[in-house]
């Protein structure tokens, strides 16, 4: 049998510890961290389900993220 490809990770990072900052420092501090995509949304926003390693995303309101999650 094969052995199983090495697939990347994403940075060790709470995703929650950036609710409530500002959007600008938010996407600064998770770069910082090794996020390689960081991707605002406003909320309701229609968006594909898929997962992307070292992408993180936040819904943003009167700039402020409300919500944080992976892929």
């Amino acid at each position: 049998m094969a052995p199983l490809p090495h697939f990347p990770s994403d940075p060790d990072d709470d995703p929650g510890a950036y609710t409530g900052l500002d959007a600008e420092t938010a996407a600064e501090r998770a770069r910082s961290r090794g996020w390689t995509e960081v991707r605002a949304l406003a909320p309701g926003t229609f968006i594909t389900l898929e997962y992307r390693v070292g992408r993180l995303n936040f819904e943003v309101e009167d700039g402020l993220v409300r919500r944080c999650w992976k892929g």
